[in-house]
């Protein structure tokens, strides 16, 4: 691919990696057709369990590439709508990986950058990690890619008013505290956290991590308790015959069992102890 690098780096783990480090990862037209074509591989790859989303370099993502956005001016309306439909098409594909997506972010994500971390389910920054939803700042709506829509349901209404519409910088620290990212870790070892959360995941059965997903996505803008109720009754129903559950059932049940009998053991030890001690006291 001519942007991306996508690998294999744990068990049931696929890791896309932004690959244009020179323009710290700036989106592009071919950026977006191959983000979108990736994700679409994924959502039907039954090997990955879970996806880490990356930028190669100093950045995550810095917004779409300002050389790109000279072209603006000549769209018209109908260019313009077909290259929003583009960068539309590639974030609702990414938004419905049935897999959780882990967006890794080490420094600047700004812009259309923003837009693809706020996409994924979990968000890890780095500490030298920067979020921006710099739109406006070019003169464009703060309303792009979804920003609009995924900012407020994560750090709530007002705060995404603050951030859209004075386009200010949200450091790792802030981003953590506001719920923007659910960690700040070292820049070292962000990868490796994000790739370690990512295993986590990957271990369990596969159809239930993806229903668990579903059922958040749905509840999450669902109109009343009740059809959150309905929606993640649907699928605890479909997972109660699957084979997986069956098995996983059955080892967590031996695993009980077995530290069951070594604490009995233990007890077991415990108590001779006890009585070798006191025989021991007596006879002194």
């Amino acid at each position: 691919m001519e942007t991306l690098n996508v690998r294999r780096p744990r068990t049931g783990v696929a890791l896309v990696t932004l690959e244009r480090p020179e323009r710290l990862n700036a989106l592009n037209r071919p950026m977006l057709r191959e983000l979108r074509e990736v994700a679409e591989e994924l959502a039907t790859d039954a090997s990955v369990r879970a996806v880490v989303l990356t930028g190669a370099g100093r950045g995550f993502c810095s917004g779409y590439d300002l050389d790109g956005a000279a072209e603006f001016a000549t769209l018209g309306p109908t260019g313009g709508l077909a290259l929003q439909d583009m960068a539309n098409r590639t974030l609702h594909a990414l938004h419905t990986l049935p897999q959780p997506l882990i967006a890794a972010v080490g420094g600047p994500a700004i812009g259309g950058g923003v837009s693809l971390a706020l996409v994924a389910d979990i968000r890890i920054a780095a500490v030298d990690a920067l979020f921006q939803v710099a739109f406006v700042r070019i003169g464009m709506s703060g309303g792009d890619l979804g920003a609009s829509w995924l900012l407020p349901r994560i750090v709530g209404r007002g705060l995404a008013a603050e951030l859209m519409y004075t386009a200010r910088p949200v450091g790792a620290e802030e981003a953590v505290r506001i719920g923007l990212a659910n960690r700040a870790v070292p820049t070292a070892s962000l990868l490796d956290t994000a790739l370690d959360l990512a295993g986590q995941i990957a271990v369990h059965p596969p159809l239930g991590v993806q229903l668990s997903k579903r059922a958040l996505q749905a509840s999450t803008d669902s109109p009343s308790l009740w059809s959150a109720l309905e929606t993640e009754a649907r699928g605890q129903a479909l997972l109660m015959g699957h084979p997986d559950t069956a098995q996983a059932i059955a080892a967590l049940r031996e695993s009980l069992a077995a530290g069951r009998a070594s604490n009995g053991r233990a007890s077991q030890d415990r108590a001779s102890q006890d009585r070798a001690s006191q025989d021991r006291a007596s006879q002194g």
